[in-house]
């Protein structure tokens, strides 16, 4: 029986610990205060949050549990560009929380087409996020 319990307890307190500090990470680098301010939702913060909660949540569960369930094309797509947003919006957060783009404007003197710039980063994301999601064996890591 304890052969079974304590590598279950060893790694359910791992998880525990390891979702703390990413969540921990997220509110430190501000990115469900910053998302509503550019969106100007901030009466959805709460939703935010629990959409990021659920959906870690819903990530552990999925890489704990082979689930085999067949989804559309189309839900596969919107899951992809789901996540591309989330890690978009997370890259972009650590970002600007470390003053990257400041300084790597003022480097490669960049003085219009920020917007470009940063969409080229936001479409960059979501492309890699597409083809993680709808073609088989893309990312294998080694």
């Amino acid at each position: 029986m304890i052969r079974y319990l304590l590598p279950m307890f060893i790694g359910f307190s791992s998880g525990l610990i390891v979702s703390s500090a990413v969540f921990a990470f997220i509110t430190a680098i501000g990115v469900v205060p910053r998302l509503a301010q550019k969106t100007k939702t901030q009466s959805h913060a709460k939703l935010y949050e629990n959409a990021i909660g659920l959906g870690g949540l819903f990530g552990a569960v999925a890489g704990v549990v082979d689930l085999q369930i067949p989804l559309a094309a189309a839900i596969v797509a919107v899951i992809a560009i789901s996540v591309g947003v989330f890690y978009g919006v997370l890259a972009m957060s650590l970002a600007e929380v470390l003053n990257v783009i400041p300084i790597m404007t003022r480097r490669i003197h960049l003085q219009k087409g920020m917007f470009f710039f940063v969409l080229a980063i936001a479409l960059g994301k979501l492309c890699g996020a597409l083809l993680y999601a709808l073609v088989p064996g893309f990312y294998t890591p080694s």
